[in-house]
């Protein structure tokens, strides 16, 4: 990752459910998530500023100041506070938010900043890109990323030289970065992020048709797209279809592995992704999440089968979408 420090955990923690969208966490919940995270050898935290209102940076930023000695590599997200007019993505708004979110964090300068999911214009704005090298060189920032939506937005945002990082929807559901964009990547030493690696939950096994989630979870009230991208819930893949899909992918998992962690191992395996980044709400998800990067690779046979699987099931909902 161009401009990063140099050792992130290949298995870092997403922290959207620390801050909403998930149902409730406590506080006191949170910060042990956090914790056994550390314990478990994770060193990469993503966040941005929007979870919550802030709720999750603030969170982080608690938890470093109370463990000053943790070596822990935090990216943040902004741009999605304000509404999605590519003529609020400017260089004071830039300022503006940076500095809440590293008053959140209590950093001087945040270790790496991501576009969050801006509208498609915004990637072929010399101005926005210019600003966000403002940034670095005021030492607001370390570095800056983007994360998107969709694969051509992916390609476009790797192009530019200072581009750090890219993260983007990667998991057995949702192949098509494999095709151009990891390659991409990795020519330009840039760094792939694989985030919703569990589609949302799905490929954790643990849900059956009748799945009932609260009404603050945006497993419900996203469902098709409502609120935001649709892509972001289940990858796109309608519930019922991902329920047979997930059954089917659970049989593959190694014996003394979880689907979850099968899949997250899958994601690992996948030339050019530096982390990914899957939530966790106890304790218990983060170690089994972190025990992914000890499974040892899925063999082959194994990887056909999950090519095969997306190819009958998932690909029809969402190749052509992101």
């Amino acid at each position: 990752m161009r401009r990063a420090k140099e050792k992130l955990s290949i298995v870092g923690l997403g922290t959207w459910q620390l801050g909403a969208g998930w149902g409730q966490v406590a506080e006191e919940d949170a910060l042990a998530v956090l914790d056994a995270a550390v314990a478990a050898g994770v060193t990469f935290f993503d966040t941005a500023d929007v979870y919550g209102d802030g709720r999750s940076e603030r969170l982080i930023g608690r938890y470093l100041a109370g463990n000053p000695d943790a070596d822990i590599f935090v990216a943040t997200k902004m741009g999605r506070r304000a509404s999605l007019d590519p003529a609020n993505y400017t260089l004071d708004n830039f300022r503006s938010w940076t500095d809440r979110s590293r008053e959140n964090l209590g950093v001087d300068t945040l270790d790496l900043v991501q576009l969050h999911c801006p509208p498609t214009a915004v990637y072929t704005s010399d101005a926005v890109f210019d600003a966000l090298d403002s940034l670095v060189e005021e030492k607001r920032i370390a570095a800056y990323g983007v994360s998107v939506e969709t694969c051509d937005e992916a390609l476009t945002a790797i192009a530019r030289p200072g581009t750090a990082s890219v993260q983007i929807i990667l998991n057995p559901f949702r192949l098509k970065p494999l095709e151009r964009v990891l390659p991409a990547a990795a020519e330009a030493g840039v760094g792939i992020i694989a985030r919703v690696p569990l589609a949302s939950g799905l490929l954790s096994g643990r849900y059956t048709k009748d799945t009932v989630f609260a009404a603050d979870d945006h497993r419900t009230y996203n469902r098709n797209g409502e609120a935001f991208d649709q892509g972001e819930t289940f990858s796109g893949v309608d519930f019922a279809t991902g329920i047979e899909a997930a059954a089917e992918f659970g049989a593959l998992a190694p014996e003394g592995a979880t689907s979850a962690q099968t899949a997250l191992r899958w994601i690992l395996q996948q030339p050019g992704v530096t982390s990914v980044i899957p939530g966790a709400r106890s304790p218990e998800q983060v170690r089994a999440n972190a025990a992914a990067a000890d499974l040892a690779p899925l063999p082959s046979p194994t990887l056909d089968a999950v090519t095969d699987l997306y190819d009958r099931r998932i690909r029809s909902q969402v190749q052509h979408r992101w």
